[in-house]
């Protein structure tokens, strides 16, 4: 039995989560989906490729989805993932998991390298944004205010993660990347979702929530 479930939360990603799933339960892992309210057919797709899906009936968030697919998380040990990557392999997962079985840290941080420049950028600029980690299930289960997240989610890990105390671990992703919002919305709609994003982002930082 696996020590560690696969945990990807989605919003509409109905053309992404099933290769997602699908390399995860090739890994040997299980995998939870957390459906949050998608309008498409992401649930379906997720369910016919191996996931246990979670549906939320509206839209809560990336923190609310998280929260609501911890209730069906039934191993110590919980890999999140995003639901849009492009590139996974066993030996990502296993770059992840495997400092945190070891006791070498509380909670890991998976950073794109040589999967495409935009995404690789992003991450070297920004890592602490980056939504694949791994840790102990009881510790995201104590992450106050987890349900409540929307953009901000990885942000409140970090900041957990530093008044907690935990060892966090940065690890390389090789060959790993994600489709971008622009690519999946067109142009402007991306880019508005983004902008969005991004103000959350910085409205959280300016309010010192979670310190």
């Amino acid at each position: 039995m696996s020590q560690a479930t696969v945990l990807i939360p989605a919003y509409n990603e109905e053309a992404t989560v099933a290769h997602v799933v699908q390399r995860a339960r090739e890994a040997g892992y299980p995998v939870v989906v957390a459906d949050d309210g998608s309008t498409d057919r992401t649930a379906a797709q997720a369910e016919a490729a191996g996931a246990e899906v979670v549906r939320l009936p509206q839209n809560r968030g990336k923190g609310g989805a998280l929260a609501a697919g911890l209730q069906a998380v039934r191993t110590p040990y919980v890999i999140l993932l995003d639901a849009d990557l492009v590139g996974l392999k066993p030996e990502h997962l296993s770059a992840l998991l495997n400092p945190v079985l070891q006791n070498e840290a509380e909670m890991t941080v998976g950073v794109f390298q040589g999967g495409r420049l935009r995404t690789d950028l992003a991450q070297r600029l920004t890592p602490y944004l980056s939504g694949q980690r791994a840790l102990p299930t009881a510790r995201l289960a104590s992450v106050q205010g987890l349900e409540h997240a929307r953009y901000d989610v990885e942000l409140l890990l970090t900041r957990t993660a530093e008044r907690e105390g935990w060892r966090v671990r940065y690890v390389p992703l090789p060959g790993m990347s994600q489709v971008m919002k622009e690519e999946k919305r067109g142009f402007w709609a991306g880019f508005a979702h983004r902008l969005r994003m991004y103000y959350e982002i910085l409205r959280y930082w300016a309010s010192g929530a979670g310190r």
